[in-house]
C-alpha cells in the first residue's frame, strides 16, 4: 500500500510554525507578566522562597502552554478524521509531543505521518522550553551569600 503524505505535510508544517510562534510569544508573556510580577511581589530576588515561587509558577504556565499546543494538534486530528474522539486525540497529541509514544492509540493509517511531524514539533517546543527554564534558573538562582 502506497501512502501519499503530501496532505500530512500540508497540514503539519503550518501547525508546526503556528505552535512554535505560539510558544515563543507564550514564553515572552510568561517572562514579562508572570516572572516580572512575581519578582516585584516577592521583592527579594535572591531569596530561596522567591526562587521557589518563580520556578513553580513558571513550570505551571509552561505546562499549560504545552497542553494548549497539544490541544491545537488534537483539534486538527479531529477535524481531519485522524482520531475518533477528543479524549483520544488529546492523549495521542500529548504522547506524540513528548515522544512518550507508548500508548496503544494510533492515528488513522492515512494520517500517521502527522504523528511523526507532531513529535518533531514537540522536540522543538521542549527545546525552547528547556532553554527558557535554564535562563530562568540562571537569572533567579539564589546566591550562597544571600541565601543564608
Amino acid at each position: 500500500m502506497t501512502t501519499n503524505w503530501s496532505s500530512d505535510w500540508l497540514w503539519g508544517l503550518p501547525l508546526i510554525v503556528m505552535t512554535v510562534l505560539m510558544h515563543g510569544f507564550g514564553l515572552v508573556e510568561i517572562r514579562e507578566r508572570v516572572i516580572a510580577h512575581l519578582m516585584k511581589a516577592t521583592s527579594a530576588k535572591s531569596s530561596r522562597a522567591a526562587f521557589a515561587i518563580v520556578l513553580a509558577a513558571t513550570v505551571l504556565f509552561l505546562t499549560a502552554l504545552h497542553a494548549f499546543e497539544g490541544g491545537v494538534w488534537a483539534l486538527a486530528d479531529l477535524a481531519l478524521g485522524a482520531s475518533p474522539n477528543s479524549r483520544l486525540a488529546m492523549l495521542y497529541s500529548l504522547s506524540a509531543m513528548t515522544s512518550y509514544g507508548h500508548t496503544s492509540i494510533y492515528l488513522e493509517p492515512r494520517w500517521q505521518m502527522m504523528g511523526a511531524l507532531e513529535a518533531l514539533n514537540g522536540m522543538m517546543l521542549f527545546g525552547l522550553t528547556t532553554a527558557f527554564l535554564f535562563s530562568v534558573l540562571l537569572a533567579h538562582w539564589p546566591s550562597r551569600a544571600t541565601a543564608r
